[in-house]
């Protein structure tokens, strides 16, 4: 868990501020020593009281104050983990660009650890172009962004901007931080490729060829290979989502078929376990105008070249040490295809899913599969959450390199 270590817990001004005393309790009973920092906006929302009754600590909220001045440094050297929950669009905004005007941003510019940041806002502000840019650009200072979820909003609107719960930020913190030495994963000492979300090919500036695969699958089935303990190449495609990502996992961002080929051919040789769940394009445009495509006439014809199979690359590569694993999304005559693909691409396994099966497949939280294997078993599972239906996939994996 999180036993010994020293976490600095920041809270800015958001109504999710009241979900920040159930996180330092959880923090506390996981064996943290918790120091807090509020925010002046923060105290609206929530008090000190609360919050050092519960942490065992004085609330800081001031750089200077008539009695003292508080070394912002030394907090910062203190922390093992450094995490802002909630953290406001203002105080993402003055981290993104360097800004230090009060206690907490101070100390977050002077840490020494890993630093952790779980937005709240409603879902414009979450949206809004320029939120966006400076998450990505504290994600490229190599912060950890705790995802928002969604639901409905403290302004009545429903979307994403909710702070993730409590218990899903002590989850990740302690994949990402926790003490694991009592927790040898099963597959210690195991590297593991596998692929998610969607590729994009395009026909010109503005225009691509896609398909709807949000890359959830691949990333659920990346973070328990992670949890288990192998340290996994997460190659995504475009739009997939980044946040509560293991420590263990490394990321490749890729945008084409071609790019997730290479990327994985680079990749492969290095790995004992590999898991291809992205939804890579089969077909890709001849030609790619270098101008955005007029609107001229009634019709418009593009021409299409197929792309390079990868599973079939991989397949024709694959040692006997290697485990080799497909996705076959289908709509008709599912078996047989998934069985075909299976011996063609000289697959271990393949995982197949039916999007006649209501709550399965792409743009769903949830997910229903079978499992074929090349030696014509079959294990057949219910309608799942997709992190469930990651861990039944693990642990077929775990079960065939036991065997």
């Amino acid at each position: 868990m999180l036993a010994g270590k020293k976490v600095v817990l920041g809270i800015c001004g958001s109504i999710a501020a009241y979900k920040s005393a159930l996180l330092a309790r959880l923090l506390v009973k996981a064996g943290a020593d918790v120091k807090v920092i509020m925010t002046k906006d923060a105290l609206h929302f929530i008090t000190p009281l609360t919050l050092s009754t519960l942490s065992k600590h004085k609330v800081e909220t001031e750089l200077v104050t008539e009695e003292q001045w508080n070394s912002h440094v030394e907090l910062g050297i203190w922390a093992d983990v450094f995490i802002i929950a909630p953290a406001s669009a203002n105080t993402i905004a003055k981290l993104a660009n360097g800004f230090c005007d009060n206690l907490l941003t101070a100390a977050c510019l002077s840490v020494r650890c890993p630093v952790f940041i779980a937005p709240a806002m409603d879902v414009d502000m979450w949206q809004h172009p320029i939120t966006r840019k400076n998450v990505k650009a504290l994600k490229d200072y190599g912060y950890n962004i705790i995802d928002v979820e969604k639901g409905e909003l403290a302004s009545g609107l429903i979307g994403a901007g909710r702070m993730a719960e409590p218990e899903s930020i002590i989850a990740h913190l302690v994949r990402s931080v926790g003490n694991k030495a009592s927790k040898q994963g099963r597959l210690q000492g195991k590297t593991a490729l596998v692929t998610a979300g969607p590729t994009h090919e395009s026909i010109d500036p503005v225009r691509f060829i896609s398909n709807n695969s949000t890359g959830q699958m691949g990333i659920s089935i990346a973070k328990i290979l992670a949890d288990e303990g192998a340290k996994v190449t997460l190659i995504s495609g475009p739009g997939s989502p980044v946040a509560d990502l293991d420590v263990n996992i490394r990321k490749i961002n890729v945008t084409t078929a071609k790019q997730m080929y290479e990327a994985c051919l680079k990749q492969f040789k290095k790995t004992d376990i590999t898991v291809m769940a992205a939804a890579v394009a089969d077909y890709t445009p001849v030609h790619v105008a270098d101008k955005k495509i007029k609107k001229k006439s009634d019709e418009f014809s593009l021409e299409l070249k197929k792309t390079k199979d990868i599973l079939v690359e991989l397949g024709k590569q694959k040692s006997k040490k290697q485990l080799l694993i497909g996705f076959a999304l289908e709509t008709d005559n599912e078996t047989k295809h998934a069985l075909d693909k299976l011996k063609a691409k000289k697959l271990d396994a393949i995982i197949l899913n039916s999007l006649r099966n209501k709550g399965a497949g792409f743009g769903y939280d949830t997910n229903k599969i079978s499992i074929l294997d090349k030696k014509n078993n079959r294990t057949d599972f219910p309608l799942k959450p997709k992190l469930d239906v990651a861990k039944d996939i693990v642990d077929f994996i775990i079960t065939r390199l036991h065997a």
